[in-house]
């Protein structure tokens, strides 16, 4: 349902909670469009990449970043890092680039996955209070 399995789980107290994540399907299929971009971009500058980079990470967030998927999310950064670090170290035959490296440019570049919508409940109990 829009984009996300929908689970039964416990939360952090042992009570009974939906938990959610993306669908597989669709978080493969938009990192296979991401790789391919990537590969498109491999000799732009990387301040250029980061930015683009950031832009896609932060849609993904905005749509994905509810309660019980921050797991996903946590994937799916590793994932754009590590597709990034393989084209960084694809562009020349010099030094490759270190992960140390990539782990800097995704401190600044990618933003940290953090669940930006609140439970239904609590957003309704915000706007109509009893």
């Amino acid at each position: 349902f829009l984009g996300l399995t929908h689970i039964s789980g416990k939360n952090r107290l042992g009570r009974f909670t939906v938990r959610r994540k993306t669908i597989r399907k669709r978080m493969r299929a938009k990192l296979r469009e991401i790789k391919q971009q990537l590969r498109e971009r491999m000799h732009d500058p990387v301040r250029q990449t980061g930015q683009w980079l950031k832009s896609i990470m932060q849609g993904h967030l905005n749509y994905y970043a509810v309660p019980g998927n921050l797991d996903s999310l946590g994937v799916f950064r590793d994932r754009i890092m590590g597709q990034w670090w393989h084209t960084l170290r694809r562009r020349s035959q010099k030094r490759p680039i270190s992960w140390t490296r990539v782990l800097a440019l995704a401190d600044r570049w990618l933003p940290q996955p953090r669940v930006l919508h609140p439970y239904p409940a609590d957003r309704f109990a915000a706007s109509h209070p009893r």
